[in-house]
């Protein structure tokens, strides 16, 4: 847990009476100044909560190891009011048991949730069984949380057989429900891949499904406002609490298309990293990340590197924070000679070497990225004229020219990119020159499609008909909502695109649009 205080206060009552002569907005703050300061506060063991249960937000575990795993919640009664808590620090008990009822707690102890983190708690349990489920809770003062389900991963040597797995991204509050987290809270899988945009950062709009709370995004209030609002989704509760998530962010969880310190709208440099060191504290807040992943300032680690045993090694990306801003003045453009700069990059030199050095040293029989932006090198103008999109890697082009050159001639086992972002499917082998259709594959890209953004999409867009038959490496193309789940064992790796046919009402059924396979030692995929 992050932070702490020292004293105790017996029986502390928390209602509605939030300071007599002071309001409680000014109270919130002042108190969260207060702490900011370096100012001792008392910490409240056993509270009592008049408001409503102090854990509204749900609870999530996530960044699992074979020994351990993190555990989050975050103490907010009234979430989106102020950040729906008195300033005072609050002590919380968590417990791990063995077994959905709780029948035998195998860990437990205790943390301290403080304003000055918006009262999240980040357990990194530890000492725990690998490649195995348990489950969780937390007390708070007279409340209990809901019981949360977590699993470990295998040992690094482990000789495991079976992955199962989901990666999502995109899910835009306004445009839709959630409703595809309550199906995938139904499967039986170990983990769930998050490849960005968690939220996003406009200001409420009339007309829609649902409407955000508040103004575009600014300050750290307005970030943890928005945060709350989405988790407060019961669906993407269920899914929280159903297996462990990996995460990383995209650009919405800070500003549309924003690339390293330059914003949207080209704001004043100082002005907009202060913005994305608010935006990143509140993603760590409402995320369950390590203690390494803190933000400092305005930035923070994302890229890791999880092992499930000799069977797959996944490399999570960060494509956002240590970007070149985008080539020929971004969107859709025709190519231009910052396009293929060797000098710009996608991920910074360190990330870079990082996972270059991480795929060369690789045993494991998979290896995937988990990143943000489509890699595949998609024209996307009919006939003879060339476009394409500058925030994907198609933007970098020297970039992507290097990775794929690295899986070609390295040769890491099996190679395969998660890609999220573009609010729809795609399947694509990744060549290392997209335009010789003899080229060999090196690997194969899954991109999944948005959760609820985009509204309730199409099978596929009668647009992309020709853009297609140019393409030929893209073997699938869909535009409808929902996610990607994946089996993979020794032999093979298999990816069944799960969709909605709507999300801008609740409840709509789930069904399996396309399902492929790729073989171990053949790059591409098959359509089964």
């Amino acid at each position: 847990m992050i932070g702490g205080g020292v004293g105790e206060q017996q029986g502390l009552v928390f209602d509605r009476v939030w300071g007599s002569r002071t309001g409680r907005r000014e109270f919130l703050l002042g108190g969260l100044a207060l702490l900011g300061a370096g100012a001792v506060a008392r910490v409240q063991a056993r509270p009592r909560w008049n408001v409503g249960s102090p854990f509204a937000l749900g609870v999530a575990s996530g960044d699992p190891s074979h020994d351990g795993v993190v555990l989050w919640t975050r103490l907010a009664p009234d979430p989106l009011i102020d950040g729906g808590m008195p300033p005072d620090p609050v002590e919380v008990r968590w417990e791990i048991g063995d077994d959905d009822t709780m029948t035998r707690i195998v860990k437990a102890g205790r943390s301290t949730a403080i304003a000055a983190w918006a009262h999240s708690v980040h357990v990194e349990a530890e000492g725990l069984e690998p490649n195995r489920p348990y489950w969780y809770r937390f007390h708070a003062g007279d409340a209990t949380s809901p019981i949360g389900r977590t699993r470990t991963l295998p040992r690094t040597g482990d000789d495991v057989n079976r992955l199962r797995f989901a990666f999502a991204s995109c899910q835009h509050y306004e445009t839709g429900f959630f409703t595809a987290y309550r199906h995938m809270a139904a499967e039986d899988l170990d983990v769930m891949f998050h490849l960005g945009d968690y939220i996003y950062e406009g200001a409420g709009r009339d007309g829609l499904p649902r409407q955000h709370h508040g103004l575009e995004l600014a300050t750290l209030q307005d970030y943890r406002t928005r945060y709350a609002q989405y988790k407060l989704d019961p669906d993407l509760q269920a899914a929280h609490a159903a297996f462990p998530w990996i995460v990383t962010t995209d650009d919405h969880e800070v500003d549309n298309n924003y690339a390293g310190a330059i914003s949207e709208n080209d704001d004043p440099r100082e002005a907009f990293l202060q913005r994305r060191a608010a935006a990143y504290q509140a993603y760590y807040e409402h995320m369950p990340l390590r203690r390494r992943s803190v933000p400092m300032g305005p930035g923070i680690r994302l890229y890791r590197q999880f092992t499930y045993g000799r069977l797959a090694s996944f490399f999570v990306l960060d494509t956002r924070q240590f970007r070149s801003d985008q080539a020929c003045g971004d969107g859709l453009k025709a190519p231009c000679p910052a396009q293929s700069d060797a000098a710009r990059t996608m991920m910074g030199a360190e990330q870079e070497r990082w996972l270059f050095d991480g795929l060369a040293r690789s045993k494991r029989q998979w290896n995937v990225l988990a990143q943000q932006v489509m890699m595949a090198k998609v024209d996307q103008a009919p006939g003879p004229e060339e476009r394409y999109s500058m925030d994907q890697w198609s933007g970098y082009d020297a970039g992507r020219t290097r990775l794929l050159e690295f899986l070609g001639s390295r040769r890491p086992a099996n190679p395969i990119v998660l890609t999220g972002d573009i609010h729809s499917n795609w399947v694509n082998d990744l060549k290392v020159d997209f335009r010789a259709a003899a080229s060999p594959a090196v690997g194969t890209e899954f991109v999944g499609t948005s959760i609820a953004s985009g509204g309730d999409g199409t099978d596929q867009a009668p647009r992309l008909t020709d853009v297609l038959a140019e393409n030929r490496f893209v073997k699938f193309q869909n535009s409808q909502r929902g996610y990607v789940s994946c089996a993979v064992t020794r032999e093979a790796w298999h990816a069944d695109y799960q969709v909605l046919d709507y999300v801008s009402r609740a409840g709509a059924p789930r069904r399996t649009r396309a399902s492929f396979k790729v073989a171990r030692g053949r790059a591409g995929a098959e359509r089964l």
